[in-house]
């Protein structure tokens, strides 16, 4: 005879179980229990708490981390996310800027800044010949103390020269205008779901394979040139793209 676990009773049992947690886990976030950026308690003691195995409950987290209800970081456990910056492609305002307008406190960590070879795929983007050298710029991008963005910038170093010596934690955008007279026009910007490569996992200190956002951004400037190229991973939980056009 199979086991129960194995039954369609026993899937049946499993699932209600999984609803369960998440409903009550979801009921704990609402009721105000934990607020953001709580930490949930240890899987150990969850596991106990409803009586189920630890496949389970991380079944039932993962379906909560995949709503942006809670989130995970390596080696410090789950949280509860906190509200999700509204974010306009649309509208040409910077991180910062962004950020304040919705009363929240941005901050900027540059990772590095060096000039590179890039993969053709990416002087494609930019319009450059085959194994052309750029200016990278690596960079984290906060809000509220909690690290959101890992952003890769892809600069052409004929529109910048000198860049990597300025204060790469402001924003690039009145960077190029009050230092260079270059104002972005024309975007491009495209969007999809993926998971975190190694580098941003490390850099945003999420585990692997963590839900990610994906938006690759090719600017031109007032001029029609394409000057630069963002690739950014943002937290899943983290962002509300919301556009409105007429």
């Amino acid at each position: 005879m199979p086991s129960d676990k194995a039954s369609p009773a026993g899937e049946s049992a499993r699932y209600r179980t999984v609803d369960a947690i998440c409903q009550t886990i979801a009921d704990w976030i609402d009721a105000g229990r934990l607020g953001h950026n709580d930490r949930l308690p240890a899987e150990r003691m969850m596991s106990a708490h409803f009586a189920t195995t630890r496949i389970t409950l991380r079944e039932a987290l993962g379906q909560l981390e995949a709503r942006g209800m809670i989130y995970r970081e390596e080696r410090r456990g789950w949280f509860v996310s906190p509200p999700r910056v509204v974010y306009n492609p649309l509208q040409r305002s910077h991180f910062h800027a962004m950020a304040r307008e919705q009363g929240r406190r941005p901050a900027t960590l540059v990772l590095d800044a060096r000039e590179v070879e890039v993969p053709a795929a990416l002087c494609s983007l930019l319009a450059l010949p085959p194994a052309a050298r750029v200016y990278r710029i690596r960079r984290v991008r906060r809000i509220d103390g909690r690290a959101v963005l890992y952003v890769e910038h892809y600069l052409n170093p004929a529109y910048f020269p000198a860049i990597l010596q300025q204060d790469l934690t402001a924003s690039l955008t009145e960077l190029y205008a009050n230092r260079y007279d270059i104002r972005y026009g024309r975007v491009r910007f495209d969007m999809c779901p993926t998971t975190f490569p190694t580098a941003a996992s490390l850099a945003l200190k999420v585990a692997e394979n963590s839900p990610a956002l994906f938006i690759t951004r090719i600017n031109r400037d007032q001029h029609g040139r394409i000057i630069d190229c963002d690739l950014e991973y943002w937290r899943y939980d983290a962002l509300h793209v919301s556009v409105e056009a007429e």
